[in-house]
């Protein structure tokens, strides 16, 4: 390492985190000498941010630059065995999203030295950086440490990165700052014995008022709102709404209220008993239950809140709990004095990007400025030249968003134009902030392992077509949300999306189709205030086509102001997905090659050697009738849902997933009849038992959605029940159709294997 990095670290870092680096470094040693296991291993490098990456993309690495990133063996089209064979992906933990310059610099010199020359800002306002050798890693977190960064605990069963509201500070409509509770949280579980031992992650967000989209609180395991009351002195008391078990993934539960108003002093004490308790009754052995969400489930919410008060009453009184309390206030200054934006007329350009990438602070004379990072991705060179920005117009005040922007705050007004011809400059003048353009998306298939469908391929493509029809800057469509997950795993938020996508995949005629599930009714607003269900697969390609009938619809029968959730529930989810289903059907493959290929990856989708005999023939036929009715049935129960037909719901929930179990049995055997027990038995037996029906990935789990279904009493079912089952069912039926594609090409059952990640 370089010796002006050693004598920064010495000079900034802790000897305790010095010393876990050089910890970190000794295991790293052994394990490539043989004397650490792999899966202890995997843990110690997720939780310090280190992740493998995918390969099997089509893409390559170019070791030009430096032959040390390079793949060292393997075939470069299936990707490495181990992490030692290629790159991976490191995460960095960017605490609510807080940069410095001097940060962004060296996160820029990273970039450019250690991966393939992009930062990545991810939907938890972290930065990712991919290509990145592990012999590399403990140099770069090195580096990281001198400038106040680390990747501690960014990956891996332990407390994510702590997000929080961008505006945090200068928010019009906020209760107060957030931003110091949120770094006092965030330092205070940083290594804490109590959150060492948690079966799975656990996500953490603060918000400064419950209107907006903010910190999206409701989703997370643990969602802070802020709020005030009067204090017994006549003053005014800061607290907040304490909310717990909120999650996406693949089957979605928002967050339930522990406590309505905990103050301040409480704050640390009581998120911290909330982990204990997690830790200590959280599932361990099943990591598909083993989020913070499933044992609320579990106990029901005044359980849950009894235990958590009972063992915060036994934690000993810490000075740490309160000691930072009384510097919440210096936390955010501006660099420049306030004073009146000076506009120069005639330039179009700079009042598009006015329109939508500029708001005014809370405080007179100061704005707010997005600067827009399509997908995310910005250059080392960028980064720099961002620094560079902050130091001459507003200091440090900068802060990642969910949404994958970034936004300069404390602008002082008459800077405005000289930051936006500074910005276009950099490539990084673009309008559309936080508009239907911005679209968000998870890596999917371009890195991640998890990836079924191109989400980054797609969000690109709809990207360049909404900004080509100036959708931003419709009245009616510009403050609509597209998210956009490669996987059911929801990492690019597609449930609380105004228009929502998931990757799936179908095969027709023996060939794999990419398509993704189109996901209506989530809500941004109110923190994520109400999740989204699917309404039908649609292939890859003509995803961009879906957008715009809806959207044109939207803009044709929008009744005055009306919003799109209650448009979509005005005008009825049937009537919608009858106007896709055209866009549904897919042609032969010579009829439509088109479709058998993804955004942005020139190979035909799935390919393999195909070799199917009658047998398997009629398997495909028989299998396909039972899961195209399981997922009708599941369609109808989402509209018995939005209806307040709770129990309708329920009951489709659970007749789709028969429908679709039964379908795949009577691929095995004519012989079954309607009973629910009998379809659940020989399920199980010819599927579940033979792990015909395991996924690569998941394993085993979305059967388990129909064991533990059929087991319920459906007439005690809530409405947030019969949500999650109907999550279930479509996942399960998800789950049902990759089965039959492996099965139509005698690819037997998928191996298992979960990853640490």
């Amino acid at each position: 390492m370089d010796v002006r990095w050693k004598e920064r670290l010495a000079g900034q870092s802790s000897p305790e985190l010095e010393h876990e680096l050089d910890v970190f470094e000794t295991q790293l040693r052994l394990r490539k000498e043989g004397k650490i296991e792999d899966k202890l291993f995997a843990e110690t490098r997720l939780r310090r941010g280190a992740y493998g990456q995918r390969y099997d993309n089509g893409k390559r690495w170019d070791g030009e630059k430096d032959q040390s990133l390079a793949f060292p063996c393997g075939d470069l089209t299936k990707g490495p065995e181990t992490v030692w064979d290629a790159p991976g992906m490191v995460r960095i933990k960017i605490p609510f999203g807080a940069l410095t310059a001097e940060q962004l610099d060296v996160l820029g010199d990273l970039a450019e030295e250690y991966s393939d020359e992009i930062l990545h800002v991810t939907t938890r306002q972290d930065i990712q950086l991919h290509f990145i050798h592990i012999d590399d890693t403990p140099d770069l977190f090195r580096r990281l440490a001198a400038v106040g960064i680390t990747t501690r605990e960014a990956c891996g069963n332990s407390v994510r990165n702590v997000t929080g509201c961008p505006l945090a500070g200068v928010c019009k409509t906020e209760a107060f700052d957030v931003s110091p509770y949120a770094a006092a949280l965030t330092y205070y579980f940083l290594g804490h014995p109590d959150t060492q031992d948690f079966g799975r992650k656990f996500k953490i967000a603060f918000s400064g008022c419950a209107a907006e989209a903010c910190g999206l609180a409701l989703m997370h395991d643990i969602g802070l709102v802020a709020v005030t009351r009067a204090g017994v002195d006549g003053g005014e008391q800061r607290g907040f709404e304490f909310y717990v078990g909120g999650g996406l993934g693949a089957v979605p539960h928002q967050a339930l209220l522990l406590d309505g108003f905990v103050p301040e002093a409480e704050l640390l004490p009581l998120s911290q008993a909330v982990c204990r308790i997690f830790a200590r009754h959280g599932e361990k052995a099943n990591r598909s239950r083993a989020r913070l969400k499933f044992l609320v489930k579990k106990l029901g919410i005044d359980e849950f809140r009894r235990i958590v008060l009972e063992e915060k009453a036994k934690i000993p009184t810490e000075d740490r709990w309160t000691s930072w309390i009384p510097d919440v206030a210096a936390h955010d200054q501006p660099l420049l004095p306030p004073s009146s934006l000076i506009r120069r007329a005639g330039d179009p350009a700079f009042e598009a990007w006015f329109a939508t990438n500029v708001h005014p602070q809370r405080q007179p004379g100061y704005s707010v400025v997005d600067v827009t990072m399509p997908l995310g991705d910005f250059t080392p060179d960028q980064a720099r030249g961002l620094a560079d920005i902050a130091r001459e117009f507003t200091g440090d005040a900068m802060r990642l968003t969910v949404e994958q922007n970034l936004v300069l705050r404390w602008v002082s007004d008459k800077d405005v134009p000289a930051i936006h011809r500074r910005l276009v400059a950099l490539g990084l003048g673009e309008s559309g902030a936080g508009t239907i353009v911005d679209v968000t998306s998870c890596p999917g298939t371009d890195t991640c392992k998890l990836g079924i469908s191109a989400s980054r391929g797609l969000a690109g493509e709809l990207r360049t077509r909404l900004a080509s029809r100036s959708a931003g800057h419709d009245q009616a469509l510009g403050s609509l949300r597209i998210k956009v997950s490669g996987c059911f795993n929801s990492c690019g938020q597609h449930h609380v999306a105004d228009l929502g996508f998931l990757g799936v995949q179908r095969t027709v005629e023996g060939r794999r189709v990419p398509h993704f599930q189109v996901v209506l009714g989530g809500q941004w607003r109110e923190n994520a205030g109400k999740f989204g269900l699917a309404i039908g697969a649609v292939p890859s390609k003509r995803i961009p086509e879906v957008v715009d009938r809806i959207t044109e619809r939207f803009v044709t029968e929008r009744d005055g102001a009306e919003h799109f959730q209650a448009f979509i529930k005005r005008v009825g989810k049937s009537k919608i997905r009858d106007m896709l289903a055209d866009l549904m059907e897919v042609p032969p493959y010579l009829q439509a090659r088109e479709l058998y290929h993804d955004w942005a990856d020139p190979r035909e989708y799935g390919i393999g050697d195909i070799g199917v005999g009658e047998c398997a023939g009629e398997i495909v036929s028989v299998a396909k009738f039972g899961l195209s009715d399981g997922e009708r049935v599941a369609f109808e129960a989402s509209e018995k849902l939005d209806n307040g037909d709770v129990l309708g719901a329920a009951q489709g929930a659970l007749a789709a997933m028969l429908l679709a179990a039964k379908g795949l049995v009577r691929a095995q055997t004519f012989d079954i009849g309607d009973d629910p027990a009998q379809i659940v038995a020989e399920f199980r037996a010819r599927y579940y038992d033979t792990q015909l029906f395991f996924d690569k990935y998941a394993g085993g789990k979305f059967a388990h959605y129909l064991f533990r279904l059929v087991e319920r009493d459906l007439t005690t079912a809530s409405a947030s029940d019969a949500h999650h089952w109907v999550e279930e069912a479509q996942l399960f039926i998800e789950a049902a159709y990759a089965c039959d594609a492996r099965l139509s090409q005698n690819l037997g059952p998928a191996p298992v294997a979960v990853p640490a990640e």
